[in-house]
């Protein structure tokens, strides 16, 4: 695991009707930074989005439908885990999760079935001084497998 990233796993509530699922909450640990701006985005399948980082703020990501492999890359020096890699699959018909991910975490996915909708929430409203991002070969990872 990387420092300062949280995956929580969810309780989804079903019925003839649907289903419920609370995904953060301001009692969250990983709440702590704050609120700032929520966005949703949509995916086609075999788009990558990566490398990209935050100086300032955290990010938690929740996946509504679709699926994605998700990579994390601590870019942080002062890191106890500076330079370690996760990936794991995150969708709507997987284990349910939200992920956090702080400041200074490189962050990217691959959409691997579509449409795939994702949510955001970050600590910060988006200003392009709080944006990192580097190219594709900067960090050794195959996008492709």
């Amino acid at each position: 695991m990387i420092d300062g990233v949280i995956i929580k796993k969810l309780e989804t509530h079903c019925d003839d009707r649907g289903f419920f699922r609370e995904l953060i909450r301001c009692t969250d640990d990983f709440f702590t930074p704050g609120f700032g701006q929520l966005s949703h985005s949509l995916v086609n399948e075999g788009v990558v989005k990566a490398w990209h980082a935050h100086v300032y703020q955290s990010q938690w990501n929740y996946v509504v439908n679709g699926l994605i492999r998700v990579a994390l890359y601590d870019n942080r020096k002062e890191s106890k885990t500076y330079r370690k890699l996760i990936e794991f699959e995150c969708g709507d018909n997987r284990d349910p999760q939200v992920y956090f991910f702080p400041p200074g975490v490189l962050h990217g996915y691959k959409c691997l079935e579509s449409p795939m909708n994702i949510i955001y929430v970050t600590s910060g409203t988006y200003d392009l001084k709080d944006e990192i991002r580097i190219p594709h070969s900067e960090v050794n990872y195959d996008w492709n497998k």
